[in-house]
């Protein structure tokens, strides 16, 4: 039967509010996951909290009765307490009705197999939570293999990432690295890398993409480093009509890879 935790005084609400913190999140090797959908997501992908947090207005809705049950069968943490208590949790006015800690999960790029995907993520030095989040829905939608996150990259497992990600964190498979490595990688079989640029005339849609294609996406306010660039297969552009030089990281990875997907699927 799931325990009642009411005070805020309890040591364990302390110690899951410090996992919106990046240090105590690498100290615990845990992250926060809020929500109904996106935990629901992240059981139907095989993992499950091993804390679940929940409000006891929500406790007779079908999906928190899943999760509790499944949670203490797995031999994890069920906890119902109160709105206030989420809310401190979450550090949202408005919380969700569920809150999860999940065990972090990660895998190197020599777990990967590229040739169960076409398309594949690569991200240089990504800053944005929400950027991150975004492509992680992006290589959902579209069956990436994953996303290789190169250099000093935003937390994947962010609170916010984790929330922008809508539960692809729990879909696409999440690798962090260095450039030198991912290159030793890439290069030992298959694979165009294909470099997103405004220093080209090759138009994304005029290039053709041989699969495992590979998406280089670059910092949000610097691009990639010329010799990242000088690296690639192909460097592709998407024209910019208007005013503005450049699209938004998370929107310029969504347009190619709905790109590559349409060229792949003939």
């Amino acid at each position: 039967m799931p325990r009642q935790i009411t005070a805020y005084t309890n040591p364990l609400v302390k110690s899951v509010r410090d996992l919106r913190d990046k240090r105590h999140r690498r100290e615990q090797r845990r992250f926060l996951a809020e929500g109904l959908r996106i935990l629901t997501e992240a059981r139907e992908a095989g993992r499950l909290p091993v804390m679940l947090f929940f409000a006891a207005a929500s406790a007779g809705h079908p999906l928190v009765r899943t999760l509790v049950d499944e949670v203490e069968r797995a031999g994890g943490d069920a906890i119902e307490t109160t709105p206030d208590i989420l809310s401190k949790l979450s550090g949202k006015d408005n919380p969700q009705a569920v809150v999860g800690v999940f065990e972090e999960f990660e895998i190197g790029l020599a777990d990967l197999d590229r040739t169960q995907a076409g398309i594949w993520l690569v991200a240089e030095r990504l800053r944005d939570p929400g950027n991150l989040g975004t492509i992680l829905r992006t290589g959902d939608a579209v069956g990436a293999g994953g996303l290789i996150l190169v250099g000093e990259c935003v937390d994947p497992f962010s609170v916010e990432a984790v929330r922008a990600s809508m539960g692809a964190l729990f879909t696409v498979p999440v690798v962090r690295c260095e450039w030198g490595d991912f290159l030793v990688w890439l290069r030992k079989g298959p694979g165009q890398l294909v470099g997103l640029s405004l220093d080209t005339e090759d138009d994304y849609r005029a290039a053709e993409y041989a699969a495992p294609t590979f998406l280089l996406t670059g910092n949000e306010a610097q691009g990639m480093p010329d010799g990242y660039a000088a690296a690639c297969d192909l460097l592709v552009k998407i024209p910019m009509l208007g005013k503005a030089d450049s699209l938004n990281a998370a929107v310029a990875t969504a347009v190619m890879a709905y790109e590559v997907l349409a060229q792949q699927r003939g």
